[in-house]
């Protein structure tokens, strides 16, 4: 029995060597921002309606206030974002290398980002597709006019490919002109060195009305692709992911409810059992998340809703005008929709 005792206890030794030499696990990204008090949000920096610097140096924009959103859920504070703009090609490296907790730079969600990067899309914040833009002088009213022209894009994103390959579908050919920034790209394509230039159609109104250049150009009938936008995070933490998908949908439950920064307050003395669940006045959905039961109450109290703020960024309250359109709640006949918030 002695060789059992021997070979037990050098199995016992070897299991208190690995238990040592075993790595700490990695801290998750929602005691990283609750201990650094702060949470730091990737974005593009340039797109009027998503994100930019306004004119009294304030950040501004439909991904802005997601991550305001989600520093309401986590910190209590709204306030509490560092927003760093990142090009097109630095986004999802600087996600993945943890230089950013969040990514919310009208990023197309795809499945070999998804599936093949390591990174996961959180939700979808804006329904968009991909679009063409021409100088009305050039009288040209249809996409394929373009064949053997040069058209403008921003590298690093899905834009090339899909004109390419629509052009090449069609048997026909176009001359593609890349860019690292959007403002280098539409220099360029207002600088007449395209004949065309190609983006999410939201992005080419919105950088087109900032420039006051509207009047000059011509959005093409044609959407070549879906593109729908969203958020992402670092693949392996679910927790994170969760917080950042709720907190997008809360902010449509909350349009969908019909309950406003306005109104906020009022709601939490609704005798509504699910407004007083979605509010935190009944626990239960902040346990379930790992956040205060105030999360959702402080994201409409300090940000707002969905529709409030889609009306101030794009809509009606912008200089953009943009309708809902798809992006309308799916009871209105659009596609926004939240899961029960339960």
């Amino acid at each position: 029995m002695a060789w059992l005792t021997t070979k037990a206890g050098a199995a016992l030794t070897m299991l208190a060597i690995l238990s040592v030499a075993a790595p700490a696990a990695a801290e998750s990204t929602i005691d990283a921002v609750k201990k650094r008090g702060t949470l730091v949000c990737g974005v593009n920096g340039e797109l009027p309606g998503f994100s930019q610097l306004s004119v009294r140096e304030e950040w501004v924009g439909l991904d802005v206030d997601l991550c305001r959103a989600v520093a309401a859920a986590v910190l209590g504070d709204a306030t509490r974002v560092k927003f760093v703009p990142l090009t097109a090609k630095q986004r999802f490296d600087a996600l993945e290398s943890g230089d950013i907790d969040v990514l919310a730079r009208n990023s197309t969600v795809t499945l070999q980002r998804d599936s093949g990067r390591k990174v996961s899309y959180a939700a979808i914040n804006y329904f968009d597709g991909q679009g063409f833009v021409v100088p009305k002088k050039l009288k040209v009213n249809q996409l394929a006019s373009l064949s053997g022209a040069k058209v403008c894009f921003t590298r690093g994103t899905t834009h090339e490919a899909n004109m390419v390959n629509w052009f090449r579908t069609r048997r026909l050919s176009v001359v593609p002109v890349g860019y690292d920034t959007q403002e280098t790209m539409y220099d360029a394509f207002l600088g007449s060195r395209c004949a065309g230039v190609t983006q999410d159609a939201s992005g080419l109104a919105a950088s087109l009305v900032q420039r006051g250049k509207a009047a000059d150009y011509l959005m093409l009938p044609e959407i070549i692709s879906k593109e729908p936008l969203g958020p992402y995070v670092r693949s392996g933490d679910e927790e994170w992911l969760n917080v950042v998908r709720w907190s997008h949908y809360a902010m449509l439950d909350a349009e969908e409810r019909g309950i406003g920064k306005a109104n906020v307050e009022e709601q939490r003395r609704s005798h509504d059992p699910a407004v007083r669940l979605f509010l935190g006045v009944t626990p239960g959905n902040g346990k379930a998340l790992g956040l205060d039961e105030a999360w959702a109450y402080n994201i409409i109290s300090q940000v707002g809703n969905y529709g409030e703020r889609f009306e101030f960024n794009l809509g009606k309250r912008s200089p953009l005008k943009l309708g809902r359109g798809i992006n309308a709640l799916w009871s209105e006949g659009g596609q926004m929709y939240a899961p029960p918030l339960r």
